[in-house]
Formats: structure tokens, C-alpha cells, sequence
């Protein structure tokens, strides 16, 4: 009896101590992941926001050249109008001067005729009865008033019908320049009607991206709304996580001290890992820092990437519990693994996820597969280790 008192005796501070070794149960790193994940909801945020800005700008430029386009409409429409009554006009001065032309020629054809008969009756009667007149006279007086008459009346014939005949050519002239005119004010109209309508095609056109880019504005100022209620959400669960580690830490201190011992966590050199791709042994890319394969991507690999086809088998790489199971812009779907000792492991970018948060798994079990979601240039694993909420290089600790 004595000797399993001794023995009770010397294996309770060894029971005491183990009772207060607290793994954190994946508190810390829900908190780090789930700030990851606020951050990136900032930066899609702020990427959003960039480009609303872009937008909102765009819209303003083709604002003010929808304007402008409305008011050189504004001003073709006017030319046009000018052009309509110009054209009138000259039809009317065409018309007019056709009525002349016309007025003239009978003119000219009626003074022809006269003439024509006066021509007439001279070759019929000949020479004599133009001297018979002229012997006729009672007077020297007479005859000299009567061969002025007779000179005076073929000088008006020759007369009137020059003028005649020159004042229908000039109506010619004039009906001819005011074809001209109206054909090249015709020619003017027609360009300018051209003109009217492409510029109507523009402002469509123009009027149509206004309104697209209206429509893109409210799409991405509601995503923007979205952003910033999930960041709010976020952040009330990180200022909620934040205060229940808080609790429990403080909770987990008391608890020791008031048993005399120390609160301390179990180390990563407890856990022997085993590689979380069995199918595959390709690393495309390493811990540290490298060039962005895709837009989003970090150029600060926390993790290394394992190369392998969608659907190939992903194994937990220790015994531990499902801290995250879930799906975000960058990471795609993705695990988190809580080993205990502030010691996690990250699965991202899967096809598949086999497991929910809360399980406890054991090394080697397949708990997804791999696939090519979130900001990824093909199908692979990213595989992480954190220690106390830090990035470390997994092959450190563990190799194909």
C-alpha cells in the first residue's frame, strides 16, 4: 500500500504538469487566418474601388463627349435647316428667271417677226416704193424727215433685237449659274446630311457605353457594399476570436498557477510529419520569394507547391483537428490543421474538400483533392506550415 503512495506520490507532478499543457486547438491560427482573409477582402476592396474610380472617370469623358456630340448635332441640324432654305431660295430665283427667260425669248421672237415682215415688204416691193415715198414729200423738208424715219425705224429694229437677244443671253447665263449653285448646294446638303447621320450613329454608340458603364458602376459599387459587409463581419469575428484566446489563455494561466505550474505549449520537434501529396514528389515552386504566377498571387511563397493532376489525394501530414475547412478568393478551398503547440498545416486550392471543421483526422488520411481553385495558374497543392502564427519552410520538417 505504502508503495503505490510513494508511487502516486511521484507521478503526480508529472500529471499535474501534463494537465496543463494546452494546445491552443487552432484558436491563434483561426484568428491569423481569418485576418488573412480580411486582408484580402480589403484588397479586393480597394481593387473594386480602383476600379469604380476607372469607371467613374470613363463615365466622365464620355459624358462630356456626348455633350459635345449634342451640341455639334445642334449645330448640323442648324446648317441644314440654312441649307433647306438656301436651296428653296434658289429654286425660287430659278423659277423667276425661267419666267423671264421665257418672257424674253417671246420678246425676241415677236421683234424677229416684225422685222421680218418689214424685210419682207421691202423684197416684195423693192427699192421702188421706198423711193416713191421719198418722192412723194411736198418739200425738201419732208423728204429729209422721211428718209430719217425710215433710218431711224431700221436702226430700232437692229437695236431691239440686239438688245433682245443680249438680255436672253444674260437670262441664260444667270439660269445656268443658278443651277450651278443649287447643284452645289445640293452636293453640300447631301454631306451634310452624312454628316448628321454619323454623328447620330456616334452619339448612339456613345450613349450605349454611358449606359454600360453606369451599369458596371452599380454592379461594382454593390460588390463594394459586399466587400465592406464582409469585412465588417470579418472583423467583428476576428475582435470576437481575439477575446475568446484572450479568455482562455488567461483562464489556462490562472488554472496553472494556481497548481504551481507553468503555461506552456507542446514544440513543432514533437510532431513527425509525413508528405500530404504520396502520389507526387514535384515541387514547382519553393518557400520564399519568387515572381507572381498569376494576378493576386503573393510574391512571398509561404508554402511549397506541389505539381499534380485534379483529383489526386491529399493526406493530412499529422494527427491533429480541423480548425478551417472553407473556400476564399485566393486560397480557393482550403484546410487548415491544428496540431497542437501552436504547430498548423495549410491545404489550399483544392478541388474537393473531405472534411469539416471540428473533425479530428489522423496522419495519412485523405481529407481532400487537389484541384486549381482560388488565384492559381493550374492543379497543385500549396502546402503551408505555421508555427505560433509564422510561416515556416515545410521541408524544414518534412521531404517527398
Amino acid at each position: 500500500m505504502n508503495k503505490w503512495k510513494k508511487a502516486g506520490k511521484a507521478l503526480l507532478p508529472v500529471i499535474l504538469a501534463a494537465a496543463f499543457v494546452f494546445p491552443s486547438y487552432g484558436t491563434r491560427e483561426e484568428i491569423d487566418s481569418a485576418k488573412s482573409e480580411l486582408s484580402s477582402l480589403e484588397d479586393e476592396k480597394k481593387k473594386t474601388e480602383d476600379t469604380i474610380a476607372q469607371l467613374e472617370a470613363l463615365k466622365n469623358d464620355t459624358t462630356a463627349y456626348v455633350k459635345s456630340l449634342d451640341s455639334s448635332l445642334a449645330k448640323i441640324s442648324e446648317e441644314l435647316e440654312q441649307l433647306s432654305g438656301q436651296i428653296s431660295s434658289k429654286e425660287e430665283e430659278i423659277r423667276v428667271t425661267g419666267e423671264e427667260l421665257r418672257e424674253a425669248r417671246v420678246v425676241e421672237e415677236e421683234q424677229y417677226e416684225a422685222m421680218k415682215l418689214r424685210i419682207r415688204y421691202m423684197y416684195e416691193n423693192g427699192e421702188s416704193s421706198y423711193w416713191d415715198m421719198l418722192f412723194q414729200s411736198q418739200s425738201m423738208s419732208e423728204l429729209l424727215n422721211k428718209a430719217e424715219y425710215i433710218s431711224k425705224i431700221s436702226e430700232y429694229d437692229r437695236n431691239q433685237l440686239d438688245k433682245y437677244v443680249a438680255i436672253k443671253e444674260d437670262i441664260e447665263q444667270k439660269e445656268i449659274r443658278l443651277e450651278q449653285e443649287k447643284a452645289e448646294l445640293l452636293t453640300l446638303q447631301e454631306s451634310t446630311e452624312a454628316k448628321h447621320a454619323s454623328v447620330e450613329q456616334l452619339l448612339s454608340e456613345k450613349e450605349k457605353e454611358l449606359k454600360n458603364y453606369e451599369s458596371q458602376i452599380a454592379n461594382a459599387e454593390a460588390q463594394a457594399s459586399q466587400y465592406q459587409a464582409e469585412i465588417a463581419a470579418q472583423e467583428a469575428q476576428i475582435a470576437q476570436m481575439e477575446a475568446e484566446l484572450k479568455r482562455q489563455e488567461e483562464e489556462a494561466r490562472r488554472k496553472a498557477e494556481a497548481q504551481g505550474q507553468t503555461y506552456k505549449t507542446v514544440s513543432i520537434g514533437d510532431i513527425i510529419f509525413t508528405w500530404p501529396c504520396p502520389a507526387s514528389s514535384r515541387i514547382t515552386s519553393y518557400f520564399g520569394s519568387r515572381e507572381a504566377p498569376t494576378e493576386g498571387a503573393s510574391t512571398n511563397h509561404k508554402a511549397v507547391d506541389i505539381g499534380a493532376s485534379t483529383g489526386t489525394d491529399i493526406i493530412a501530414a499529422a494527427d491533429g483537428q480541423v480548425s478551417i475547412a472553407t473556400y476564399s478568393a485566393s486560397a480557393g478551398n482550403y484546410i487548415m490543421l491544428n496540431h497542437g503547440g501552436g504547430v498548423t498545416t495549410v491545404y489550399m486550392h483544392c478541388s474537393k474538400l473531405l472534411v469539416s471543421a471540428g473533425e479530428s483526422v489522423k496522419k495519412g488520411q485523405v481529407i481532400a483533392k487537389v484541384g486549381s481553385t482560388g488565384y492559381s495558374t493550374g492543379p497543385h497543392l500549396h502546402f503551408g506550415v505555421r508555427v505560433n502564427g509564422t510561416y515556416v519552410d515545410p521541408l524544414q520538417y518534412v521531404s517527398p
